[in-house]
């Protein structure tokens, strides 16, 4: 772990209504409902959340009802994702259960590929 950063754990017995925004990286167990935005995410077997999931990176093995951002992303065999997903490097375990599209983040707009000009040499 860098040094300055923080980790929560939300236990199995809590139930969170509304959104979560956090620097730290978090390892959910429980049940939410609303929307998580965090660095890093890590969600257990037993986890449920309802709401969108941002993330830097994010390894989801419980149920998510809503669309999943995240630049690195692992969807283990335990996991059941109702919604789109969309990530920059993307990791999915036999078994696991996604209903949406796959899509890579479009952060930047895509550039044409130039043209490559070959000069005859004299």
């Amino acid at each position: 772990m860098a040094s300055g950063s923080t980790f929560s754990v939300i236990g199995a017995d809590v139930v969170i209504k509304g959104d979560i925004n956090a620097t730290a990286d978090l390892h959910v167990d429980g049940t939410i409902e609303g929307d998580i935005k965090c660095a890093s995410l890590v969600q257990g077997e037993s986890s449920s959340i309802s709401g969108a999931v941002t993330a830097e990176s994010a390894r989801m093995a419980g149920k998510v009802n809503g669309s999943i951002t995240a630049r690195e992303l692992v969807i283990l065999k335990s996991a059941q994702i109702e919604g789109d997903v969309h990530y920059d490097a993307l990791t999915i375990e036999q078994g696991a259960q996604v209903d949406g599209r796959f899509a890579p983040n479009a952060r930047q707009p895509v550039k044409a590929v130039p043209s490559v000009r070959v000069e005859a040499a004299e």
